[in-house]
């Protein structure tokens, strides 16, 4: 609320400087007709008319005022109170012009302008006390002074705030930038994963064909079992080549690839079957870990377990990185027949955890996710700590495989 009323006048300058020009106007330039006739009424005018243009041309502006304020001493024999546009118009050169020389300038007119109207109205007229002079024109001056350095403190401040905001904006920009980058980059490591699992699969494809032709002259069975594989394999090849072009049309955005001077990674991809030596790991680094499989676990596809893989990995790494000395963390896998259910939870810091803003592990887990249109929820848990809950569909195959067993 403070800061929409604070923001107002800067977004309605105009209207702003049109009300403050009409009140002045209002206030001064009726007295001036009616005390100092035409004379004093236009000068009124010319003092308080162009502090509608004060902060758009604030140097024009202050020079037509200085100069009716000059003609008010010449002409007239006392001052009027139409004076006090001179004021305004000294704030804001000083707030709103932008070169130096013609604020300090305004500065040295005003102080000169304080000694010299009670100058005039003074001894030339009505005293030859030097007091006269002296007395008001340091007050006038001192006066000058500070409005002068509060205009200028206002436009130390507004360029301060200024070069806040852009800041701001210019880290929003990087924050965004860096996201896209490391979306851009998680995509491309999942996609090189499913090339290699999808390689795998069909060398297995090879093999089984190679096989099944030579057993099928001697052994029909063994012919059979191996199309029942090449079947199945191929199958599930075809969907996580799926899978690898919809990641690789996502949002156009090209492949990285490792980085410089690195040579490619040609690890094989890992799988649910390596979790255990995964976990033994993480413990090794002094995380203790509770581990829960249940449901009917049974082999999933490549791309499958290796997704589920991925996401227990990340969701351990956080809580290495922001769990604290006395976290623990447990993992719960949970086969169910349509849906693999990850849970990985810990009790450490939850939302007082420091992050350092170069993380993008959870964008990662959703990228990698959604590759399968799955469900990802990540965040502090009630009563502390943090979670990772992911579902991940299972293919017709992985559903056939389960009812099978049961």
């Amino acid at each position: 609320m403070l800061g929409s009323i604070y923001d107002w006048p800067r977004r309605r300058p105009y209207v702003v400087d049109g009300i403050l020009t009409a009140f002045l106007g209002l206030s001064t330039v009726p007295t001036g007709f009616a005390t100092d006739g035409v004379v004093g009424g236009l000068l009124s005018v010319g003092m308080i008319a162009p502090l509608f243009w004060r902060r758009s041309r604030p140097a024009r502006t202050y020079a037509v005022v200085a100069l009716s304020c000059f003609a008010e001493v010449l002409f007239l024999e006392k001052p009027m109170t139409a004076n006090v546009g001179y004021l305004f118009i000294l704030y804001s050169v000083s707030a709103y012009a932008r070169q130096n020389s013609v604020r300090y300038t305004a500065l040295g007119v005003g102080v000169i302008g304080s000694f010299l109207g009670p100058l005039d109205w003074g001894i030339l007229q009505t005293s030859d006390d030097a007091a006269d002079v002296l007395l008001p024109g340091t007050a006038l001056a001192i006066l000058v002074a500070f409005i002068w350095t509060f205009g200028d403190l206002m436009r130390t401040r507004r360029a301060y705030v200024g070069q806040l905001e852009e800041r701001a904006r210019r880290l929003e920009f990087e924050r965004d930038q860096q996201a896209r980058l490391a979306r851009s980059a998680e995509r491309a490591r999942i996609a090189r994963e499913l090339h290699d699992v999808i390689a795998h699969s069909l060398s297995v494809v090879v093999a089984q064909a190679d096989g099944g032709l030579y057993a099928g002259e001697k052994n029909a069975d063994a012919a059979r079992t191996a199309l029942a594989t090449i079947g199945q394999t191929s199958r599930q090849a075809l969907s996580e080549m799926r899978r690898l072009l919809g990641v690789l049309r996502t949002e156009g955005e090209p492949d990285p690839g490792p980085p410089e001077g690195a040579a490619p990674d040609r690890a094989p991809q890992p799988s649910l079957a390596q979790l255990p030596d995964l976990i033994a790991q993480v413990r090794a680094s002094g995380l203790p870990i509770d581990v829960r499989v249940t449901g009917d676990e049974r082999p999933l596809a490549g791309g499958t377990e290796l997704a589920a893989y991925r996401i227990v990995q990340e969701a351990l790494t956080n809580t290495l990185k922001h769990g604290g000395p006395q976290a623990a963390a447990a993992v719960r896998l949970d086969y169910a027949r349509d849906t693999l259910n990850i849970h990985v939870l810990d009790n450490g810091r939850g939302l007082s955890a420091h992050s350092d803003g170069q993380g993008h592990g959870i964008h990662g887990m959703q990228e990698r996710i959604a590759v399968y249109g799955g469900v990802l929820r990540a965040g502090p848990r009630n009563g502390g700590g943090f979670e990772v809950v992911a579902q991940l569909p299972l293919s017709a195959e992985e559903r056939r495989r389960g009812a099978k067993r049961e």
